[in-house]
């Protein structure tokens, strides 16, 4: 991998933390609310990483109505709850460490702003970002090409080959891909090793360890 990447753009969930429990907690929480159907664990798993409306509209066939009534509900519980039953994946923070001094990084998630700026400061791992960049509560900028986008902007005097997205489902590959920008998938996170492979991106890692080994090969353990 070229050591010129100047800028780091790291999902949030499935890639610095595993958030599993709190968002399924909060789904099933808001499938109550709306006398939907019970909810498996399993079946929220598999889709956490892309938009709420997303995943809300295609496991429960709702229509735009029921989608933002469903994510209102969501949100109730996640906010005063969910977002802390949350873990940092083992070896996060020294990754973090070793990249802050030659490394510019920025949090991209899907996930709104307001919550992921508090999950970044909940687990005092702030410090590390310039920049945390997610989507708007009000619906917009929801998708991690518009993520991405967002972020090239507030850097518009550098060249895309000067970042790298870091991310564990297919949906921060195609972003990082339509925004021009390289990508390292991950497949410790949410999404298969078949869907990190056939989303192609630069690199494939299965660890933080390898991750780590990816930006600085000759480091000394």
């Amino acid at each position: 991998m070229r050591d010129s990447y100047k800028f780091v753009l790291v999902d949030l969930d499935g890639t610095i933390s595993d958030p599993r429990l709190g968002i399924v907690h909060s789904v099933q929480y808001a499938a109550k609310k709306m006398n939907l159907r019970d909810v498996q664990a399993a079946e929220v798993e598999a889709h956490i990483g892309p938009p709420l409306q997303e995943t809300f509209a295609e496991v429960f066939g709702l229509d735009e109505t029921e989608t933002i009534s469903m994510i209102h509900f969501y949100r109730e519980y996640f906010k005063k709850t969910g977002m802390f039953e949350n873990v940092l994946y083992p070896g996060i923070q020294e990754l973090l460490e070793t990249l802050k001094p030659t490394k510019r990084l920025v949090v991209a998630t899907s996930k709104p702003t307001e919550f992921a700026e508090k999950i970044v400061s909940y687990f005092q791992i702030d410090p590390y970002f310039e920049l945390v960049a997610g989507s708007n509560l009000d619906g917009t900028r929801t998708t991690k090409t518009e993520i991405i986008r967002f972020i090239l902007e507030q850097y518009g005097e550098y060249k895309p080959e000067d970042f790298v997205m870091i991310g564990d489902r297919k949906q921060d590959i195609h972003g990082a891909r339509q925004n021009g920008i390289d990508s390292i998938g991950v497949t410790y996170g949410f999404g298969s090793p078949a869907e990190i492979k056939e989303a192609q991106p630069n690199h494939i890692v299965d660890t933080v360890s390898e991750l780590e080994k990816l930006f600085y090969p000759f480091k000394l353990n």
